[in-house]
């Protein structure tokens, strides 16, 4: 079964910028959306930004303006680049793939019926 492997979380200062990264392996994933999930200590999950199968992309509008989402030319890897990270962004970050997430899929939805990406904390702090 695929998997989704995810790297670049951190610390970084506030007004600082971080890439996160995410690769499918063991299975292929150019042909559903792809998301960025967040859930912070005592908050709940929820969806950050996403990018159709065709490119199409959304962000929330706490960090429309500050975080892009892209892909690979293939399809199968996601990256989200954050600029301007304030302490309220402060949580571990999820990747995610499956088909219909894009633009609301919830994090149920995403866990229940696509790849979920164990999780990466980022934590922006001075």
């Amino acid at each position: 079964e695929g998997r989704l492997e995810e790297s670049g979380g951190g610390s970084v200062q506030p007004g600082g910028s971080l890439r996160l990264s995410c690769t499918a392996s063991g299975a292929t994933i150019n042909d559903v959306d792809k998301g960025w999930y967040r859930q912070a200590p005592g908050k709940e999950c929820e969806l950050v930004s996403s990018i159709s199968s065709n490119g199409r992309t959304w962000s929330a509008d706490f960090v429309r303006g500050r975080f892009t989402i892209s892909q690979d030319n293939a399809g199968n890897a996601v990256n989200l680049q954050m600029n301007d990270l304030k302490p309220e962004d402060t949580a571990v970050y999820h990747c995610a793939a499956a088909k219909h997430l894009y633009g609301g899929g919830s994090c149920l939805f995403a866990q229940q019926f696509g790849l979920w990406g164990q999780g990466m904390q980022v934590t922006v702090s001075s």
